[in-house]
């Protein structure tokens, strides 16, 4: 299948704003590309890209001041199956795991595990482990959490989430990622598009999407398996612009100043397989956290 996907943002800044920007979509998923991904700045800014140590594509511009629009808007091939499921994917002894592994057992920024391991234990060291155990925490963090874009906070850690029992998406997959750490199990946080595609039509404006993937012993061998504390159910078409920790390293732009959201669109879309989209974006959303009232230093899905 075919999805068409891309974003408008807009920012307005008092003068020269040096900015990191992480809205492309993930290395992997380029030969899936069946039309350009570019980013469009007005006014037209210099632009450098590299890749972050966590393989993200990291774009750096310096907003000149005033108002800057950044948009994309292309296609991308997709297998069009769900989310892959492994019932008896094992876990892997932490003595065994990869080094480059190791670092997704450990706290991070918003996934504070000395504050909620005891409670991990106590509520999932009876479960078997493996897939079993995993999936035993996405139910809780799913039960746990009651949805409200009205309630997101950038400053709410795993912890802050479990107490209030409110978030959205990025505080269920905190939340799961926390207490998967605490068992042991490494967790990794993913953002990027996810549209509602063989599900019912979400009335709410279209967004950036948070989810997380653990590491287990799967049948073809030890492999990243995506979960999604929120929806809590394999969904089709997700496209992975960042990984990292948590959100801390998956901001989708980080402004080195005062920066003032004052557009967010984003569309996500099944899109026909023949013949090529012209260029250009529709409006079909705003961000979860809405316009900030102080310039944020990092913002995430």
């Amino acid at each position: 299948m075919h999805i068409r996907t891309g974003f408008t943002l807009a920012f307005d800044t008092p003068g020269p704003t040096p900015m990191n920007l992480l809205l492309s979509v993930r290395p992997e998923r380029h030969a899936d590309l069946v039309t350009p991904e570019a980013i469009a700045f007005d006014p037209p800014v210099a632009q450098s890209r590299h890749v972050d140590a966590f393989g993200n594509v990291v774009t750096r511009i310096v907003a000149p001041g005033g108002r800057i629009t950044m948009a994309a808007d292309f296609t991308v091939r997709d297998s069009g199956e769900p989310d892959a499921c492994a019932p008896d994917a094992r876990e892997i002894p932490v003595q065994d795991l990869p080094d480059a592994v190791l670092p997704f057992l450990l706290g991070s920024r918003y996934c504070d595990t000395d504050k909620l391991s005891q409670t991990a234990w106590n509520l999932f060291g009876g479960i078997a482990p493996g897939w079993g155990r995993v999936q035993a925490i996405v139910d809780y963090a799913h039960a746990r959490l009651r949805f409200d874009y009205q309630q997101a906070d950038a400053t709410r850690t795993a912890h802050d989430g479990h107490g209030q029992q409110v978030g959205v998406c990025r505080d269920f997959a905190h939340l799961a990622i926390t207490l998967c750490r605490c068992m042991n199990i490494p967790a990794r946080y993913a953002t990027g598009y996810l549209g509602d595609i063989g599900v019912p039509k979400d009335p709410a404006p279209m967004d950036f999407s948070a989810w997380f993937e653990v590491y287990l012993q799967g049948p073809d061998g030890p492999t990243w398996y995506t979960f999604d504390a929120r929806h809590n159910r394999p969904r089709i078409g997700r496209i992975v612009m960042a990984r990292g920790r948590d959100a801390t390293d998956c901001a989708l732009t980080t402004s080195f100043g005062p920066a003032y959201l004052v557009r967010f669109d984003v569309h996500t879309d099944e899109a026909p397989e023949t013949g090529v989209h012209e260029t250009g974006v529709q409006e079909t959303g705003v961000q979860e956290t809405g316009v900030p009232e102080a310039p944020p230093l990092a913002r995430a899905a």
